[in-house]
């Protein structure tokens, strides 16, 4: 059965590109191919400052590097946006946001910080999520010499990075951590069980297409590591699992139709409605993972609206 017929038409030239292959064979070469298709498609806005930092890492663990871009004008106190970028655990770098970052850094007037998190299967749970912890921490307890207000940090992430960071944001809850303003969830990857043979969900029109369920199996088996997928995974690695969303700041939930995480994804955002979570949701017609890179079609232009108009509103003084 294929879903094809079901693809937006000004993203089906996408399809036509190599397919994502990710295996533990694979995986060295499908690393340096990412790395190297982002290189070239990084543009440089010489008005953005991009500075290269490394902070305190995890209890025990190594330091973590952070890219921060500051906005183009004179000095003044910004709002912060807290990036972590996607790759199914397994792939890409803050770098490969370089893009993204500087065009939200310029058009939303604030200071982001885009952190570099270690990779599974070298670093599974909880590295990568400690990790992007230790960001966010050095990020708040720095907010002033960085120009950033405290109580306008926002969080956020695309894939990997959009489950990381809904993890992230329950980690902080958890732990009275610092503050989050907002979290902006495009495409998460939320739930482990979508990687097994119990899938709650079971959508045969998902995930045809460039994430697929190979890859996601890959991707969360080296993310678990040793844990049992089938016993009790923490919700700060598979944030579906947490018993209750109370207490996690307003969101936004981005995903298409054809997008294996659709399902999890509208399921997370009617949990937090029901545990008097903010939350907004927009589920794209005949968009597929990761579809926001044709940037011509007219589905990722509203898509791009839509996470500009949101992140506006939360980060207005």
């Amino acid at each position: 059965m294929t879903t094809r017929h079901l693809v937006d038409p000004e993203l089906e030239a996408f399809l036509e590109g190599p397919r994502l292959d990710i295996s533990a064979e694979t995986l060295a070469a499908a690393r340096e191919g990412i790395k190297t298709m982002f290189a070239a498609m990084a543009e440089v806005d010489p008005t953005v400052k991009v500075v290269e930092r490394v902070v305190p890492g995890p209890a025990g663990a190594p330091d973590v590097k952070v890219l921060i871009y500051t906005p183009p004008g004179p000095a003044k106190t910004w709002p912060g946006f807290f990036h972590v970028h996607g790759g199914g655990f397994i792939l890409g770098d803050a770098a490969m946001g370089a893009a993204r970052c500087q065009q939200r850094a310029k058009e939303l007037d604030c200071v982001v910080v885009s952190v570099d998190y270690r990779l599974a299967p070298e670093t599974p749970y909880p590295g990568p999520v400690e990790d992007c912890y230790a960001g966010l921490k050095w990020m708040a307890e720095n907010a002033k010499s960085l120009g950033v207000d405290p109580d306008r940090i926002v969080i956020g992430g695309e894939s990997a990075g959009g489950g990381l960071a809904a993890a992230l944001a329950l980690l902080a809850r958890d732990r009275g951590g610092p503050k989050i303003a907002f979290q902006l969830l495009i495409y998460p990857m939320l739930d482990h069980r979508t990687a097994t043979d119990a899938d709650p969900y079971n959508n045969p029109m998902a995930g045809e297409f460039v994430w697929t369920h190979p890859a996601n199996r890959f991707g969360w088996s080296a993310m678990l590591g040793s844990i049992d997928p089938s016993g009790a995974v923490p919700h700060h690695c598979s944030p579906a699992r947490a018993e209750t969303l109370a207490g996690l700041p307003p969101t936004f939930i981005a995903v298409g139709t054809l997008d294996l995480f659709v399902d999890e994804d509208m399921e997370y955002a009617a949990r937090l409605a029901r545990d008097g979570v903010p939350v907004e949701l927009h589920v794209y017609p005949g968009a597929f993972h990761a579809f926001d890179a044709v940037v011509t079609a007219t589905v990722a232009q509203q898509f791009q609206a839509d996470c500009a108009r949101a992140l506006k509103r939360a980060m207005a003084a």
